[in-house]
């Protein structure tokens, strides 16, 4: 482990890695089951066999990206289907059904060629370093404000989306939105009806534990994000069995515990469908690509640099050491993940709580690739770990990196807007790539209209073109 791993320089042992690589897993575990949700509409397109061809494809890409991470870069980063990614590509294989007059199947294994080409594409810009050279492209002050603005980002995620609840009379209902937003709770009960009481035990065990998160940090206890979360959703899983009478269990009883390899090998498994991809036409193929390929670059550049400057990994000059290799593994993980049947598999911010766990090494890495591996096994485990318990994590780590402003000097206002743009866009768009492209056409053209276009690097100026093109340009 020491040889590979290099635990005593990194300043870790091994039971601070894997419970970090615990942590990092059971804050990412509902990917598991959401993307082939969001892929298959809930199970409405393509029936059952595509839910479990997606999930099959979902849990082997992650395992491969994960572990490859731990290998080729050392570092304590997960991967997997990103999410915005795939509901993006759900849309795009929606409307190539639309336009080719395919079903959705036909459709989705035409869809899954763009993901493979924008995995071969990043493999070739990584082998050439020319992604390595696009990140210390990225000026020192936009850098520096990706951590604290995926800080906000982590907190708009636990107070706000991770935390969806339905009931009779409609939903998705919200923490922030629907309990804390500008609706009293005597409305907001009326609202949501039964789903009320839900987001009353969902709020209270979200903060039960963050605040054990807390204290127990403040203790320096190590693990305290994983052992937040283990009672948050001890306490969450008692309060469902005495006030509703609900067997948060129950599900276990009639689940499946057989990996559906079958499925995936039947629906997706190096199932391109060539002929209902090119019907849509060359232009739009070509456009769909640099599309996917812009998003993902810099959602995994923004998660790379934000959560290593989370684990103090990046060098005086805001560059991570290793980077290639964290490259390298996005790339083929993507690849891989096109072959057996998902979208674009990128690093996920969800990494961030894991880091904050005490996880320096690829060992961390190694121990949420294994899990992923083993949930073609235990997959309805993963299922029942509450939001509320996720959310908690999610809040603390947010918070911590929001740390990462004093990094940022804002008496410098080269540095200042474009971070501060960034601090708004990312957790409103929910895109890390978008805020950082907002950043750096923030900077360009606070240089330019001062006269310190030398200032910017060539490589700057073709990015802001690029998502200039990218957000006025509807695929």
């Amino acid at each position: 482990m020491e040889s590979i791993f290099k635990l005593k320089e990194n300043g870790t042992t091994v039971k601070t890695e894997i419970i970090a690589g615990l942590t990092t897993f059971m804050t990412m575990a509902y990917i598991i089951a959401l993307n082939p949700n969001l892929l298959t509409g809930f199970g409405a397109n393509g029936g059952q066999k595509l839910w479990n061809a997606i999930f099959m494809a979902t849990v082997l890409s992650s395992a491969l990206g994960t572990i490859l991470m731990a290998f080729l870069a050392n570092k304590p980063f997960a991967m997997s289907s990103g999410m915005g990614l795939n509901s993006f590509f759900a849309v795009v294989v929606g409307n190539i059904a639309a336009i080719a007059s395919i079903d959705y199947v036909e459709a989705y294994q035409a869809g899954l060629i763009i993901i493979l080409i924008e995995g071969v594409v990043f493999l070739a810009l990584t082998a050439t370093n020319v992604r390595e050279s696009i990140v210390e492209s990225i000026p020192l002050g936009v850098r520096l404000g990706i951590g604290p603005s995926i800080g906000l980002m982590l907190l708009n995620i636990g107070l706000g989306s991770n935390c969806g609840i339905y009931s009779e009379t409609g939903g998705p209902f919200y923490v922030m939105r629907d309990f804390f937003g500008a609706l009293t709770a005597g409305y907001a009960k009326e609202a949501m009806g039964s789903g009320y009481s839900v987001m009353v035990l969902t709020v209270i065990t979200m903060f039960i534990g963050l605040f054990i998160i807390v204290v127990l940090d403040l203790k320096k206890v190590k693990g305290c994000v994983l052992y937040g979360m283990l009672i948050a959703s001890v306490i969450y899983w008692a309060a469902e069995f005495i006030f509703f009478g609900i067997n948060p269990f129950a599900s276990l009883a009639g689940a499946s515990w057989l990996p559906p390899v079958g499925d995936m090998v039947e629906m997706t498994l190096f199932k391109f469908n060539f002929t209902g991809l090119m019907s849509i036409g060359w232009f739009t193929v070509i456009t769909l690509v640099i599309t996917f390929c812009v998003i993902d670059m810099f959602d995994t550049i923004g998660t790379l640099v934000g959560t290593a400057s989370l684990a103090g990994m990046l060098d005086d000059k805001g560059n991570m050491p290793r980077m290639k290799g964290a490259l390298a593994s996005d790339a083929i993980a993507t690849i891989c993940g096109s072959c057996t049947g998902t979208s674009t598999v990128t690093t996920f911010v969800e990494s961030a709580s894991g880091v904050e766990a005490g996880g320096r090494t690829g060992l961390s890495a190694l121990v949420t690739g294994l899990i992923f591996l083993a949930c073609m096994f235990i997959s309805p485990i993963a299922a029942i770990i509450p939001a509320a318990a996720t959310s908690a994590a999610l809040i603390y780590v947010g918070i911590v990196m929001l740390s990462g402003l004093r990094k940022v000097d804002l008496g410098d206002k080269f540095e200042l807007v474009p971070t501060a743009l960034m601090l708004l866009a990312m957790p409103i768009s929910g895109s890390i790539g978008h805020a950082i492209g907002l950043g750096l056409i923030t900077y360009t053209v606070m240089k330019v209209f001062t006269g310190k276009a030398k200032d910017v690097s060539i490589v700057t100026y073709v990015i802001s073109v690029l998502f200039l093109i990218k957000f006025f340009i509807t695929v």
